[in-house]
């Protein structure tokens, strides 16, 4: 299987697009084997197979629109610019990485690179994102926000807060559904009776579109065109993307409950596969240089991260905000 439309985009577009999906994947596979070999502290929810969606976003946003994430924030962060040494020294704890060493995996970001650090609350990013979108708007920028949840997050309260409030402001938010058909091991059809996340939209009077998740270039052009409207003041929009994880929910779920015909299915249209038949004929050798350069720097991450230094006890009370309360 191939990308039909790829020959529309110069080389050096796709060629990124697929270094930073590779990236994605390889940083997520060397991550799980550390923390299966006990080497890595805390816990991590991986995205293999979704990296059409993080990747293709963020392509078409400009360096200073932000973006909101998830528990599942990996992708989204490496897709935005955040380095894979910076996150590899927070995955080791070290209080040089990203966040100091105080949000591992599920909190990691840079707002540096326009990333809130990761909100692991289901929906929790979602009114977040609609206050930072106020923002924007109050001070006349033409920045947008990106707010990237999953399919579990669309019955949540804050969905339903965040969209309305998002809409009746007209703020520039693109609502980023990662519908990968599954919260936690429970499917989408058995909560929800609506065909379409994207369907949604409508009750809040804003536009909705039901997208290829691991075709990388029909994100890509969704996004824009969605980038596009937020800045016209016609925003915000509500992009799912429809995708497929390879992994468990966590890194101690096997996904028995996904069937092994749907895995086949979904397997067989894996996003960087798609888009490396699509290059290989012509660009073969670069794909493979670019392969051989993400192993050494996923490599070289690990090593600088583990001589990094361990937070101090004196870190306990830095970068915490208390009321002093006198009496």
């Amino acid at each position: 299987m191939t990308i039909q439309n790829a020959s529309q985009y110069p080389p050096d577009l796709l060629l990124n697009l697929y270094e930073r999906m590779q990236l994605i994947r390889q940083f997520e596979e060397r991550v799980k084997r550390l923390f299966l070999e006990g080497k890595m502290p805390g816990t991590i929810h991986q995205s293999q197979g979704q990296e059409a969606s993080a990747v293709g976003v963020c392509a078409a946003l400009n360096a200073d629109d932000l973006i909101t994430s998830t528990h599942r924030p990996h992708g989204h962060a490496l897709a935005k610019g955040v380095t894979p040494e910076a996150m590899m020294i927070e995955l080791f704890g070290k209080g040089t990485g990203c966040c100091k060493g105080k949000g591992g995996s599920m909190h990691i970001g840079d707002i540096d690179k326009g990333m809130v650090p990761a909100i692991a609350i289901v929906g929790g990013g979602i009114p977040l994102a609609a206050g930072m979108a106020l923002a924007i708007k109050m001070q006349g920028e033409s920045r947008v926000v990106a707010c990237f949840f999953g399919d579990g997050a669309t019955n949540e309260g804050a969905f339903h807060e965040g969209l309305n409030l998002a809409a009746i402001w007209s703020l520039p938010v693109i609502f980023v559904c990662e519908n990968n058909f599954y919260g936690a091991s429970t499917a989408i059809a058995k909560v929800s009776r609506v065909a379409h996340v994207a369907d949604r939209a409508s009750a809040y009077g804003i536009r909705g579109e039901t997208v290829d998740g691991n075709d990388v270039l029909a994100v890509y052009e969704a996004t824009r065109r969605a980038a596009d409207e937020c800045r016209r003041g016609e925003g915000p929009v509500l992009l799912e993307l429809l995708t497929y994880r390879r992994t468990g929910h966590s890194r101690r779920d096997p996904a028995h409950y996904q069937p092994k015909d749907e895995q086949e299915r979904w397997f067989a249209r894996d996003p960087i596969t798609l888009l490396r038949n699509t290059l290989v004929d012509e660009l073969g050798d670069r794909l493979d240089a670019i392969d051989t350069r993400i192993d050494a720097t996923i490599e070289s991450a690990i090593e600088i991260a583990r001589a990094e230094p361990e937070p101090t006890v004196a870190d306990l009370t830095t970068d915490v905000y208390t009321t002093e309360i006198t009496r």
